[in-house]
């Protein structure tokens, strides 16, 4: 089995099977974002005790890229801090999922979509 094949098989087993998936009552931070380009909808939830994230956790609706990759969005962001949260470039974000998607600026519209909540909810 070839090495696309092993990680598209994890990103399908993260849209069924989603980590870090529901809803978190009196967040600190909280984002809703919808990609206008293919429907997908992520709304992201953080809690935060001194000064890092102690929770994180996603809703969303959407292809298997944008929720795989908030599932493994959400993991990763626990235990960081704010500041540190605040630095993350998309290259940290996309390399979670561990696939290519260079050649696919739609696809990488919705790994990204996590990360654009992220910045959001920052914002607010």
């Amino acid at each position: 089995m070839a090495t696309d094949d092993v990680y598209q098989e994890f990103i399908i087993e993260l849209y069924k099977n989603p980590l870090n998936f529901g809803k978190i009552d009196n967040a600190d931070y909280r984002a809703e974002i919808y990609n206008a380009t293919c429907g997908d909808m992520i709304e992201i939830y953080l809690k935060v005790q001194g000064g890092a994230v102690i929770e994180a956790k996603f809703m969303g609706k959407g292809c298997a890229i944008s929720q795989a990759s908030a599932s493994l969005f959400m993991g990763y962001l626990k235990g960081k801090t704010l500041d540190d949260i605040r630095k993350i470039r998309k290259e940290e974000a996309l390399a979670l999922l561990k696939i290519d998607l260079s050649k696919n600026p739609t696809r990488m519209k919705c790994a990204l979509l996590p990360l654009d909540a992220l910045r959001k909810a920052l914002k607010s």
